[in-house]
């Protein structure tokens, strides 16, 4: 995909995870310990049960036998608890840990510039908030804590089995060579093979969203059977990527199932050598083949585990990129006033095919501006570069003598908000949905800011007022009353400069005129840039820009502009006699 976002590298991945388990040290030491604990408790028992063997080889005494057997018993139940104690610090360790992990990843994606977003398309974005968050999810959760345990579970088997005879570890390298080679054979091959099964899976569902979405223009085109094929092809492209990672674990977990068996078969008849020629006892092999045994469960979990963690660093290495834009690097310089200056701007969302042709333009604080012309002029692209939206290809749209571009966009949204004919309504309260901006506004200003946009009459009749649930699974807000709540967050945003980009589209003409002009009263004072079809902003507007061919072509006031006769003009007579037959 030729926006997708970026994916972070294996450094950053490292570092983030590292740095993710460093903000719990206590919980991490917790349950660390638990696990050392718990393997510890159980390593005990194969020593005990080789020491048993020696006791009845020997002929002791059989309350010796019952004591040892009754020590067996109470380190097992020691280690049952142990256990139970640290799958429960390691599971609200990885709760705590992929709560981090998803409130960062949503300050990441909030802190996109929407330029960026739909660059990229919304498959991209929508499989790793879903896909890469369930993957990370299981990873978290289950094979981060199951391969610590492993570790440190087979490090003290290990331990153990020194411990008994230095000689019975020998039969373990016979596995090693095998491990090691087919290992490093698949490591090379899964994270590369991942990634590109989840880009994979993100053009699918990019692919058939931009279908879904689009379905009436698909249908009035007869574009069905592009479609289809775009649809089999990102299918395909799936199954080709998933196939290749299968691949991968088919050769690579037969191999380490019959890594598996070699140690076990090896300490018996390589220990059981030993203790014909005198160099070990008969206990220390029985306790050594227990050892062996009991390594191959960490040894296998460890590895099969292993699987799972390229799976999740897949998926947190795309979870990351989302903030790796390479946008530009935020200023901490103060815009000094509300004035904007647009200069020299051209712009191309393909590289060759410009939008806008060198726009030329200033912004007085408190003027109200009309950008007026016909569908596909770039009337929407001009108000997006004034927004800061977008970066401009050339020139430079500043404020206050700042790049808009260049502004933290938390600070950018106190100078500049932009308002568009595109709207949402948030699963939520009334207040929720409008307070947003303002999450610490009291129900007072958001009560204002309804009334502000007319809507506060009907938002009073509501069952619960302000506090009644609105969206999925509440009350179903109309397209006029959900722009409206999309007004009212922008009164309550309270920014120097306002750009509607046909914000009022979806009321009636006489609703959206008093909605303007209930607008501009409030608004007094700021600068307003109203891009609209319905040429009565204009009138009402201190000066008109007539865009056209990605130019301004015509600049000045309704009457100055109507007196030249150009564009502007036939367009106010076409629209005033259209509007005139309207009763």
């Amino acid at each position: 995909m030729s926006g997708a976002l970026p994916v972070a590298d294996t450094v950053q991945v490292r570092r983030y995870a590292r740095e993710l388990f460093r903000r719990y040290p206590r919980a991490l030491a917790v349950a660390v310990g638990l696990h050392v604990l718990a393997a510890a408790a159980g390593l005990v028992g194969p020593r005990l049960l080789g020491d048993i063997v020696e006791a009845i080889q020997h002929g002791r005494a059989a309350a010796v036998v019952d004591r040892l057997a009754a020590l067996i018993a109470v380190f097992v139940l020691l280690q049952a608890i142990f256990v139970r104690f640290a799958h429960l610090a390691s599971a609200r360790l990885g709760e705590r840990v992929l709560a981090r992990l998803r409130e960062d990843f949503v300050d990441r994606v909030l802190a996109l510039p929407l330029s960026t977003v739909e660059r990229a398309g919304s498959g991209d974005l929508l499989t790793r908030t879903t896909r890469d968050v369930d993957a990370l999810s299981k990873c978290v959760r289950f094979a981060v804590p199951e391969t610590m345990i492993a570790i440190l579970t087979g490090a003290l088997v290990l331990g153990a089995l020194l411990l008994v005879g230095p000689l019975l570890a020998v039969p373990l390298l016979v596995a090693v060579p095998l491990i090691v080679v087919s290992t490093r054979w698949y490591l090379r091959r899964a994270p590369a093979g991942y990634l590109r099964e989840n880009a994979a899976y993100s053009q699918v569902t990019d692919g058939l969203a931009e279908t879904v979405e689009g379905a009436r223009t698909v249908d009035a085109l007869r574009r069905d059977s592009q479609r289809i094929a775009r649809t089999d092809t990102d299918l395909h492209r799936s199954y080709r990527a998933e196939r290749y990672t299968l691949f991968l674990r088919t050769v690579w977990w037969p191999i380490l199932e019959t890594c598996y068996v070699l140690p076990i078969a090896a300490t018996l008849l390589i220990g059981g050598w030993f203790a014909l020629r005198g160099w070990v006892t008969l206990g220390q092999v029985t306790a050594a083949v227990i050892y062996v045994q009991l390594l191959i469960d960490p040894l296998d979990r460890l590895l099969s585990w292993l699987d799972e963690l390229q799976v999740g660093a897949a998926s947190l290495a795309r979870l990351l990129g989302v903030a790796d834009t390479g946008g530009p690097a935020a200023t901490d310089r103060r815009p000094d006033g509300a004035r904007i200056e647009v200069g020299g701007v051209r712009f191309a969302y393909v590289p060759g095919r410009e939008v806008l042709h060198g726009i030329d333009l200033t912004l007085e604080p408190g003027e109200r501006l009309a950008i007026v012309g016909p569908s596909g002029a770039g009337k929407s692209t001009l108000g997006r570069l004034l927004a800061g939206v977008h970066e401009p290809t050339a020139g430079t749209v500043t404020v206050g003598g700042v790049r808009l571009t260049d502004l933290p966009l938390d600070r950018l949204r106190t100078e500049v908000a932009l308002v568009s004919q595109e709207h949402h309504v948030f699963i939520g309260t009334l207040y929720d949905n409008v307070a947003m901006v303002r999450p610490e506004a009291p129900a007072a200003a958001v009560r204002d800011a309804l009334a502000a946009v007319h809507a506060l009459d009907w938002a009073a009749a509501l069952p619960d007022g302000l506090d009644t649930a609105v969206g999925a699974g509440g009350v179903v807000l109309s397209a006029a009353q959900a722009q409206q709540v999309a007004l009212a967050r922008l009164v309550l945003a309270d920014p120097h400069t306002l750009v509607l980009d046909e914000a009022t589209s979806l009321l009636d003409p006489r609703t959206a005129r008093d909605l303007e002009r209930s607008l501009a009263a409030v608004l007094h004072g700021r600068t307003v840039v109203a891009i609209a079809h319905r040429l009565f902003s204009a009138h009402d507007a201190d000066r008109v820009a007539v865009v056209a061919d990605g130019r301004i072509i015509e600049l000045g006031s309704h009457d100055e502009l109507v007196a030249a006769g150009g564009s502007y003009a036939a367009l106010w007579r076409s629209w005033h006699g259209d509007t005139a037959l309207v009763p």
